[in-house]
């Protein structure tokens, strides 16, 4: 969500249907061989002596002025609900990303451990009632106002949730284990797998919800129209195409008042609208859709949840770069889990019984344990393949034995704590 197109836009000219159909087509899917790699880690932010209070707002402006002096090599953003988000640069190999984020998360830590504030990696906030926003602004207005047409899960998404986002090369335009189509098909499949494996988010309100992956059902009950994905029976480009253009408009932006937000509106009845979009309109609102797997030009995966420990979230992003940028694993990956495809029924991600599956059961689920097992043995493999430093291979087996192999994720540790997740994102450390 941090990826807004900074203010509002006077109306320039206008588009049509089928500029928008080129433009998106032209956009979506940069091809070529993968090279780069990127990340998004977004933290919860806690009071570290008494995680269960809420920060309040004064305190995280002041911390987060302070922030916005220190050098990084990360874009910081501030999510609504007063999360904290940092997105690499595109990075050439695993390691070189690993360190930049690293070295940045040191910087950030030490500012907010000054003010008694820790980042905490958890999917959901175990502990907040009703969700609480930090940023009044007329884009989180207006997606508030649009979110809640659907129900609560729509703010409790914006302010009380936080992920890993790993951020890949598109593919080559060829076909092939690296091919553009392959990898947007895997993107999908495999990202189940790790929804599952690495799900952390069992509480809200204090309480288990019955899911490990909480963060993952506030997405699916948003909808399909703003959280969902496109079929994948058809070409990518031109099933993502169709996708933007029949997605709901979140919101018309305005100079000066609240946004419009307009009901039952797709972006396609708009370009047939009197006042038609215009160039700026169509790319706000390809920052209004939230699927699983967005395509940017590269591909942006959603599905995985903030990681415990200071340096969790290097595991989801060593095994999914390990597994779409080695050959010989991106092979073993797309056959292990090319029978979970049945248990889509054809329905697109994340709203289909794979993915509930994933969220709710993770690895106790006998299919996503053995699909997850072989992948990230695959992973492990591959990893010193791509020029891997040791302290990440080492994190990955050491995640491989502890809650893969045992069919466990890190959701199942703040189930069976006696204080759930109190001790949860403090008491145990991941440092590479």
């Amino acid at each position: 969500m941090s990826d807004a197109v900074g203010g509002c836009t006077r109306p320039r000219t206008p588009v049509t249907e089928a500029e928008v159909e080129a433009l998106v087509h032209g956009i979506c899917f940069k091809t070529g061989p993968p090279r780069r790699l990127g990340v998004e880690v977004e933290w919860l932010v806690h009071e570290a002596s008494a995680p269960r209070l809420p920060v309040a707002p004064e305190r995280l402006e002041a911390v987060y002025a302070a922030l916005r002096t220190v050098p990084l090599r990360s874009a910081l953003t501030v999510e609504p609900g007063g999360q904290l988000e940092l997105s690499s640069l595109p990075a050439t190999s695993l390691t070189e990303c690993v360190d930049a984020v690293s070295a940045d998360l040191d910087a950030v830590r030490a500012v907010l451990r000054e003010d008694g504030l820790a980042l905490v990696g958890l999917g959901h906030d175990p502990w907040q009632p009703t969700p609480r926003r930090f940023l009044r602004q007329p884009r989180y207005d207006a997606m508030e106002a649009c979110l809640d047409r659907t129900g609560p899960a729509g703010r409790f998404m914006m302010c009380t949730s936080a992920s890993v986002q790993v951020c890949l090369d598109a593919g080559h335009e060829e076909p092939g284990p690296l091919g553009h189509v392959r990898r947007w098909w895997l993107a999908h499949h495999l990202g189940a797998v790790l929804l599952a494996a690495f799900a952390n988010s069992p509480l809200a309100g204090d309480r288990p919800t019955g899911w490990r992956s909480t963060r993952q059902l506030r997405w699916t009950q948003i909808g399909a129209g703003r959280a969902g994905g496109p079929p994948l029976d058809s070409d990518p480009r031109a099933a993502w195409t169709r996708h933007v253009l029949d997605s709901p408009v979140m919101c018309v932006r305005r100079e000066a008042g609240p946004w419009e937000v307009p009901e039952d509106l797709t972006f396609r009845e708009w370009t047939r609208s009197p006042r038609p979009p215009t160039r700026e309109d169509l790319d706000y609102h390809l920052t209004t859709l939230f699927p699983p797997v967005r395509p940017r030009g590269h591909l942006e995966l959603r599905m995985i949840d903030a990681q415990p420990g200071e340096d969790g979230w290097i595991v989801p992003l060593a095994v999914t770069a390990a597994l779409f940028d080695d050959p010989e694993a991106t092979e073993t990956a797309y056959r292990a889990v090319k029978p979970l495809a049945e248990r889509t029924l054809g329905m697109p991600a994340p709203h289909n019984p794979l993915y509930q599956d994933a969220a709710r059961l993770a690895l106790t689920d006998p299919e996503l344990r053995e699909a997850a097992a072989t992948c990230f043995t695959a992973a492990l493999a591959a990893l010193p393949r791509i020029g891997a430093a040791p302290a990440i291979t080492e994190a990955v087996a050491g995640y491989l034995e502890r809650y893969v192999l045992r069919g466990r994720c890190p959701a199942d540790d703040l189930l069976e704590m006696p204080d759930g997740a109190s001790r949860g994102p403090y008491g145990r450390e991941t440092r590479t």
